[in-house]
């Protein structure tokens, strides 16, 4: 960073005389080059320097505390933030007004003593403003975090790290645990339906965890190329134990640079082609969320509250709360500025640890007894995580599934994951229940299985490996039939007319409505066309017959 003697380089005179008459130095230099020099040999005596650091009011004294513990610069937004603006005041004013004597911030008392600078360094990001302490002037602040801090300088989404746990919060108390949520691996079969729906070029279905993740994740880890299956790394992973299947989509997560949980977040709709840096924020806060014991219950509301005091800017390295375009979905409403912090920053960290780490099995949660809003979490060890889960209440999969007579087939969860993605290729799918699937065997499905190469025989082999017990015989027999002789049945649902005498209907043949009239049934009964109930009716009046609709009797 500068010295002091860089960092006063674009201050007039005056400036210079305003911080030595605050330091008790008289200059004898009239041009400010001279005098520039003249300060900064005065203001570099260590003896001085700690006289003017022990002078300070405490506020001022913990904002200087802040910069050294943090390397000697924090984001200028940060920082003003936090300790107070630096007016902008022209030369004629500051010396008019005296506006140096009665200072409006902590940080308005170090500027004008030059124990504080601001300049815009390089970052990852580009250029960015920071507030700064000069070089040479670090080395007079006896501080024992500054000495520890020395050298170091200040990264984007890197901060000094928290000694203890205490500091990102505090237990839960036995209100917010009063009611924990179970643990649940559901991302995994809801990643099953998924990729079925996917490779069957079907709407996938409402699921759990919210499509937009299930979707994500499998991206991530290359399971999906697009919405393409990856045929090696889909079988590998339906085949994975559970617990391993987690972590590798867990690992898949923690290195993404493309999943974007800022945009996933329920309730905020972000708009615009702004950019922000969703794996810089994720690894920074699953730092933060390291060092919360593992086993214990924690305060979620204060874990939020020690983040916004203590890193308020965790995806923001310029603390720029102005230029992103987020709004509320409930009304439309944009959140701009840092008072819209909690509603946005702090509802990712909610939403990572309540959505994203719940689902991928690190963390169990906790509400208030007869309330649904989380308020506690407790970090899973390292043995729970191999002990698939934070409760162990997955499980092996060992299920087995059932098979009626009229092809209706019942999977519990607990069925193989690779078997249910197998079988519902072959089925019509009903809707699904708590702990389990419903599929049915059709002509349709069939039909469409066969078009994707897949025949009655792997079905036969699915089900004879997975069933309970014995598949009905009836069923059996109808898939082979089926199978050699297609659809030999089929019950359909039609409009039949019916009239008193077959002149009626001859007569009504030969009408301009006769294109409306299909097959015949008979003599005095014929079907009509879908949509065209109404035509015929009419064209009957005008043939001087009336006719009358029956609801409810089909033919």
């Amino acid at each position: 960073m500068p010295d002091l003697y860089a960092s006063l380089h674009n201050n007039d005179i005056g400036h210079l005389r305003v911080v030595a008459a605050l330091w008790g130095v008289e200059l004898t230099a009239s041009e400010v080059e001279a005098a520039r020099r003249e300060l900064c040999a005065a203001l570099l005596d260590p003896e001085l320097g700690r006289e003017m650091i022990d002078s300070l009011a405490p506020e001022a004294r913990a904002a200087l505390d802040a910069l050294a513990e943090a390397g000697g610069k924090l984001p200028w937004a940060t920082f003003v933030r936090r300790f107070g603006e630096v007016r902008e005041v022209g030369p004629g004013r500051r010396d008019r007004e005296q506006v140096y004597l009665t200072p409006v911030s902590a940080a308005e008392t170090l500027f004008y003593r030059a124990l504080l600078a601001r300049a815009f360094f390089d970052t990852p990001n580009g250029p960015q403003e920071f507030a700064y302490i000069p070089d040479d002037l670090r080395e007079l602040i006896q501080h024992k975090e500054h000495e520890e801090t020395k050298g170091k300088t200040f990264e984007p989404f890197v901060s000094v790290v928290l000694k203890e746990a205490g500091s990102l919060g505090h237990l839960a108390t036995p209100k917010e645990r009063a009611h924990p949520v179970p643990f649940s691996d559901r991302l995994l079969d809801d990643a099953t339906t998924l990729l079925a729906a996917l490779r069957m070029n079907l709407t996938p279905p409402t699921t759990d965890v919210p499509l937009e993740v299930v979707r994500g994740l499998l991206q991530t880890a290359g399971i999906l190329a697009g919405n393409d299956l990856v045929a090696e790394k889909v079988r590998s992973f339906l085949e994975m134990p559970r617990p391993q299947a987690l972590a590798m989509l867990f690992d898949a997560w923690v290195s993404s640079e493309t999943f974007n949980e800022l945009r996933q977040v329920p309730g905020l709709v972000c708009e615009g082609e702004w950019m922000n840096r969703p794996l810089a924020a994720r690894r920074f806060l699953l730092g933060l969320l390291g060092t919360v014991p593992t086993g214990k219950w924690w305060s979620l509301p204060a874990f939020v509250g020690a983040v916004k005091e203590k890193h308020p800017d965790f995806q923001r390295p310029a603390g720029d709360y102005d230029s992103w375009f987020i709004k509320r979905a409930a009304d439309g409403v944009y959140l701009r500025g840092f008072t819209s912090w909690d509603e946005v920053d702090g509802a990712l960290i909610r939403y990572l640890i309540t959505g994203l780490l719940y689902w991928l099995g690190r963390v169990e949660l906790a509400a208030p007894e007869g309330s649904d809003t989380i308020t506690a979490f407790r970090m899973a060890s390292s043995a729970e995580r191999q002990s698939s889960g934070v409760r162990r209440s997955t499980f092996d999969e060992v299920g087995k599934l059932h098979v009626s007579s009229q092809g209706r087939i019942v999977v519990p969860r607990s069925l193989p994951r690779a078997a249910r993605y197998q079988m519902a290729r072959f089925c019509e799918w009903e809707d699904a229940r708590l702990e389990e699937y419903h599929y049915r065997v059709t002509p349709g499905s069939l039909m469409r299985a066969a078009k994707q190469g897949l025949k009655v025989g792997q079905l036969l082999s699915l089900l004879a490996k997975n069933a309970a017990a014995e598949i009905p015989p009836a069923f059996v027999r109808a898939l082979k039939r089926w199978e050699v002789n297609g659809t030999e049945a089929r019950v359909e649902v039609q409009t039949v007319l019916r009239v008193s005498r077959p002149e009626v209907l001859e007569e009504l043949r030969k009408s301009k409505a006769g294109r409306f009239l299909g097959e015949s049934l008979g003599a005095t009964a014929v079907v009509v066309k879908a949509g065209a109930q109404s035509k015929v009716l009419a064209a009957l009046a005008e043939l001087g017959f009336l006719a009358e609709f029956e609801p409810g009797k089909q033919s």
